[in-house]
């Protein structure tokens, strides 16, 4: 392997690390990192503007330390037993989990926030961190048996849910108008510090 492309595969595990690192990063501490969601309004030097979904626009510092991602969409098909995935889900109303999307994470990244725990993709989400025990097609997608130390669910994937798998980005993708997500700290003068930007790239936007 290459030295460019165990560097490559290096980034991307730091960054997953960082995004999924799980309750860790609830947004309620305001020590703690935050998620943030929305749409780039332009970026200058370090300095990167967001216009989040809930409706403000804040600034956050993007340094050389931060981890710069994109994503790229794969087939549910592409999930096999063995393969280590996040899935967002929300439960039902026979309270089995439905996922809202599935990050199917590079090898290097495995046992990435291992565990389950809730999430803020909607309300009552849960984030499942697992190995993929098996996969079982249904009438309405597949059923993915997931496990992790202490427990272990099982999610169902529609097939109109987003599956993605990370790949490297650089800052010169970070363009207005772009959908992104950012684990960031925030700063006593209002502004955040960037620990990960994941970014759309070729129409692809981050579903997490």
């Amino acid at each position: 392997m290459s030295i460019r492309l165990k560097f490559a595969i290096s980034a991307v595990s730091t960054a997953a690390a960082l995004m999924l690192a799980g309750a860790a990063f609830a947004q309620s501490s305001a020590d703690k990192p935050e998620r943030i969601r929305g749409e780039i309004v332009s970026l200058s030097g370090t300095t990167l503007k967001v216009h989040r979904h809930s409706g403000e626009t804040v600034t956050i510092d993007v340094d050389q330390q931060a981890g710069v991602n994109a994503v790229k969409s794969i087939q549910l098909a592409d999930i096999k037993p063995g393969s280590y995935v996040g899935a967002a889900a929300v439960p039902g109303p026979d309270g089995k989990l439905t996922a809202k999307e599935v990050l199917v994470f590079p090898e290097a990244a495995r046992g990435t926030g291992e565990g389950h725990y809730a999430w803020d993709l909607g309300t009552n989400s849960t984030m499942t961190n697992a190995n993929v025990e098996t996969v079982v097609q249904g009438t309405s997608g597949r059923d993915l048996k997931l496990s992790y130390q202490g427990g272990s669910n099982t999610i169902n994937v529609p097939t109109n849910v987003p599956v993605v798998t990370l790949i490297p980005a650089t800052r010169a993708e970070l363009t207005t108008g772009k959908k992104v997500f950012v684990v960031a700290t925030p700063e006593k003068n209002g502004a955040y510090a960037a620990h990960l930007v994941v970014v759309e790239k070729d129409g692809v936007a981050p579903p997490m």
